[in-house]
């Protein structure tokens, strides 16, 4: 029993310190690179919503291997599951906003 906590300890920080190795290298690299042209309004738009599309279709693969068996993993599901609701939610409230900004230009006069 002791012996498998230990193992259990020893896995966990070595996974820890792999995260925080990835972490680093990965910040290091974002300080390191130049900063890329601002895109436009259209392509910013576009990404995001093929973002949540790519969400959206990694949650229903994620359904369908769960029913299936082949996937035993709940908490990667239900992860993904809510990672894909708060997608949609901010993709609703932005199309709200957007809908609204253009009520009140077209209500403006010229």
């Amino acid at each position: 029993m002791v012996v498998k906590s230990v193992a259990i300890n020893a896995y966990q920080h070595a996974l820890n310190a792999n995260r925080r190795t990835a972490l680093e290298k990965q910040v290091s690299n974002k300080l390191q690179k130049p900063q890329e042209e601002a895109q436009g309004f259209t392509e910013t738009l576009q990404q995001s919503l093929k973002g949540v599309n790519d969400i959206q279709t990694e949650k229903k693969h994620m359904i369908e291997e769960f029913a299936s068996g082949k996937s035993q993993n709940v908490h990667e599901l239900m992860i993904t599951m809510q990672k894909a609701g708060l997608t949609m939610q901010m993709t609703g409230a932005v199309r709200s906003k957007i809908m609204q900004s253009y009520k009140e230009i077209m209500q403006m006069q010229f």
